[in-house]
């Protein structure tokens, strides 16, 4: 007779190495799932010795049950939801390690961040994480994804820090969370950001919010526009976006890339369905989509925590700390993916943020 009992996640590494993935390491047989908070496994076991047999499952709890899973002790008041002794979040460590471009710093350090016609401040106060101008509602459905709250970063960070590289990284940016972002307007974002920097790319998304979204309303005195749709943009003036909207050359790419995807000739949500590799083949088919535009895509919008960007800085800091020499992106890319997995994503900001923060390795160049 088989049995059938709930099992940890490493004990079905073995299985799905044999089974599912017999052509990779043992490292690509974790999986991100793994440490979510509602998954788990069941093993069936033979003579209660041998395993089988696996499966894993994520249970999409509704918040009440998630904030209980998770241990949340939430208060809602005044338009504000206030988390209590939250740890693993921390408002700058989030928006400034080079994932997101619509935020605002408020002169009380204070961040507000626009997603999905929505506007939200973020603030830590003490052991408690704030939440400004949203309703108990709008953060179940919005801001709990888009902050990724259903995710156990501790179990991440105890993960990752056994690599003593990391660990120092993770002291550092201890607050990281990556974003749940929307697609097209991820996809944009960093169409824009190829050679480009952080102010100049800020502001060129908010001229295009503010010539082409709607308005969402104020806040804090300041005007909020939602990011327009593919459709709009598919039909905007190459020159007009170049010369008034500060995008230069990318500004083809943007109409295009949009035509692409308002067309259904890339079809950005059934990426979220494909493994990493295949979702990266279609979106480079997009004009102005190369490698790393499209790890960073994967990463920040379609929940893909196995792809690695690599920037300059990441670069930089790889060559500095692991391979003491010049080395060709795609050798990083491939060491990247085997050292460290299903979580090759969260070790990419968090190596990312240390480096650039710190300016490691920016005087061996």
């Amino acid at each position: 007779m088989f049995e059938v009992k709930l099992i940890a996640p490493e004990m079905t590494y073995e299985l799905r190495h044999i089974i599912l993935r017999p052509h990779q390491s043992m490292e690509d047989c974790k999986y991100a799932m793994d440490y979510d908070e509602g998954a788990f496994h069941v093993g069936a076991f033979y003579k209660r010795i041998q395993c089988n047999g696996d499966g894993g499952f994520c249970i999409k709890l509704k918040m009440k049950e998630r904030s209980i899973k998770m241990d949340y002790n939430i208060i809602e008041r005044d338009n504000k939801i206030i988390l209590k002794n939250m740890d693993d979040f921390e408002p700058r460590d989030i928006f400034e390690c080079g994932q997101a471009f619509r935020w605002y710093v408020e002169e009380d350090k204070s961040y507000t961040a626009i997603h999905r016609g929505k506007v939200v401040n973020v603030k830590r106060d003490g052991e408690d994480i704030v939440f400004t101008n949203t309703s108990r509602e709008d953060f179940e459905n919005i801001w709990f994804d888009y902050f990724d709250l259903g995710r156990d970063y501790s179990k991440i960070k105890q993960e990752l820090s056994k690599d003593p590289i990391l660990k120092e990284a993770i002291r550092f940016g201890k607050g990281i969370r990556i974003l749940n972002q929307e697609p097209y307007e991820t996809t944009i974002s960093f169409i824009i950001s190829a050679n480009n920097q952080i102010p100049r790319i800020k502001k060129s998304i908010e001229l295009i919010s503010k010539g082409f979204g709607e308005y969402i309303g104020m806040f804090n005195g300041r005007e909020y526009y939602s990011f327009p749709k593919p459709g709009i943009l598919s039909n905007a003036d190459v020159e007009e976006l170049e010369r008034n909207y500060k995008v230069g050359f990318r500004a083809k790419y943007i109409v295009e890339s949009s035509k692409a995807i308002e067309e259904g000739k890339t079809d950005l949500n059934s990426l979220y369905d494909l493994p990493t590799d295949k979702a990266q083949e279609i979106l480079m088919t997009l004009p102005g989509v190369g490698p790393k535009v499209s790890s960073c895509i994967l990463l920040f919008s379609l929940k893909k925590m196995d792809a690695f960007p690599v920037d300059v800085w990441v670069k930089r800091v790889m060559e500095h700390f692991y391979f003491k020499k010049e080395t060709k992106l795609k050798d990083i890319s491939a060491f990247a993916k085997e050292k460290f997995g299903s979580l090759a994503g969260f070790a990419q900001q968090y190596l990312f943020y240390y480096a650039r923060e710190l300016g490691i390795g920016k005087n061996n160049k």
